[in-house]
């Protein structure tokens, strides 16, 4: 039985354009590019706002991703149907994951975006990369799944480190379904009406995301300057140009796995894309995204388990900028890689892409751990990318938001928990977004 007795949609009425969040998003964003670029040293110091809104997001992700998994999975009442979740999900980010390293390895390859310029090894210097990445070694596959097992709960909502809240909220949701949802409903109506309150404090701080994504950007543009533009242009454009390809790949997955018309969720979701090109993180909109998700017709609980998940494992514009970035090395030192290398390359990448999602340095400690395996040029010569790698963020931030998009509907569609019905009604229905993730639409057979 659907949530909606009527057909008719009733669009939400026209607020001026002054009041629309997309527009104060994108009016912040130019004048920070403005001021910074004619006042450099005002923009480099306008960074606490970027940061504080930043800070404010990251004071509410780790309980709300808790409070919407265990009510998820409550609502679903299937321990094994989170396991086929979670397991369809890590299927699809590693193949995602493969296909945009390759993809990248193809773009370099034809691009050649490093050739002609002939560093000489002698000429670098280990410390730049040491200060961007604090010397930290990269992580094995067996310490990285190790990380993932929170040795404190206290510890995993402290530190704000979303794939431990993330293993301890499926084992507390699973708990509750095995318990059964008349012994532990008080629990549950307490924590939905939680989720209530920590959805109006997002209501609250979004309210500031302007001023958040002006700091931001007047911070970016007034240290690093329009002007480095030009010496990674081939790099850059290689980059960018991958990017438009792999997001029209990603249509026509969307729209022939799950039907979505993808070009139509943007348009639902172009204040969460603004905000996150603004403030170069998606951190900033992963809890708006997952109650539009949610909007938009994805079970919760498919939802709260593949987008926290995908915020770690299914990264592709990283994926894409990382294999791009590493053939560009080899031939800015004269190396030609063959394809039995690139292959070696491809899977040391696959190991040292994971988990990068809020590691200060991680793009720089996933080339260099690849670069020390392959051994064909100096591990110093990943800081040649010191001075293009923000320039990536807005080409990262985009391809890995809309990645994970696109595989929660593919996740949900495959899993049977996604209503197309409640898709469109949602995308008909203006931007308005409801401050209690359960007044989204949801599958009948989702509970």
């Amino acid at each position: 039985m659907k949530t909606q007795t009527s057909s008719t949609v009733v669009p939400a009425s026209r607020k001026p354009l002054y009041k629309s969040l997309f527009v104060q998003i994108f009016a912040a964003v130019v004048a920070g590019v403005l001021i910074s670029h004619f006042w450099p040293s005002i923009g480099s110091g306008l960074r606490p706002l970027g940061d504080g809104f930043i800070q404010l997001i990251k004071m509410i992700i780790a309980p709300l991703i808790f409070l919407v998994i265990v009510t998820g999975i409550a609502a679903v009442g299937d321990v094994k149907a989170v396991g086929r979740v979670g397991a369809k999900a890590l299927i699809y980010f590693t193949g995602a994951t493969l296909f945009a390293l390759a993809f990248g390895l193809v773009v370099g390859n034809l691009v050649q975006p490093g050739a002609g310029l002939n560093i000489d090894p002698n000429s670098l210097s280990q410390d730049a990369l040491n200060a961007k990445t604090g010397t930290a070694p990269p992580k094995d596959v067996g310490q990285f799944l190790l990380g993932v097992i929170p040795t404190s709960v206290v510890g995993a909502f402290a530190n704000n480190n979303l794939l431990q809240v993330l293993c301890f909220s499926v084992f507390f949701g699973s708990a509750v379904v095995v318990i059964g949802k008349e012994r532990c409903g008080p629990m549950l109506t307490f924590l939905e009406t939680v989720l209530d309150v920590f959805f109006k404090i997002m209501a609250w701080v979004m309210r500031v995301a302007p001023i958040g994504a002006f700091g931001a950007m007047a911070f970016i543009i007034g240290q690093y300057g329009l002007d480095s533009l030009g010496t990674y242009a081939v790099l850059i454009a290689a980059c960018y140009g991958a990017a438009v390809v792999f997001i029209a790949l990603l249509f026509l997955v969307a729209w022939g796995i799950a039907r979505v018309p993808l070009w139509q969720f943007l348009k639902y979701t172009r204040e969460e894309f603004l905000l996150a090109l603004g403030t170069a993180s998606t951190e900033s909109v992963m809890p708006r995204i997952m109650a539009k998700l949610s909007n938009a017709g994805c079970s919760r609980s498919t939802t709260g388990l593949v987008i926290p998940t995908g915020y770690s494992f299914n990264l592709d514009g990283a994926a894409i900028y990382l294999s791009i970035s590493l053939l560009f090395l080899a031939q800015a030192f004269g190396h030609h890689l063959d394809l039995g290398q690139q292959l070696v390359a491809l899977g040391i990448l696959m190991l040292t892409s994971k988990g990068m999602a809020g590691v200060p340095g991680s793009a720089f400690l996933a080339l260099s751990a690849t670069a020390g395996a392959l051994g064909i040029f100096p591990v110093a010569g990943v800081a040649l990318l010191l001075g293009a790698d923000r320039l990536m963020d807005s080409m990262r931030v985009v391809v890995n938001l809309l990645g994970n998009c696109v595989a929660t509907f593919v996740v949900a569609k495959w899993e049977g928990e996604f209503d197309r019905d409640a898709m469109l009604r949602a995308f008909r229905g203006g931007d308005a977004l409801p401050e209690k993730a359960g007044e989204a639409p949801m599958p009948a057979h989702a509970g």
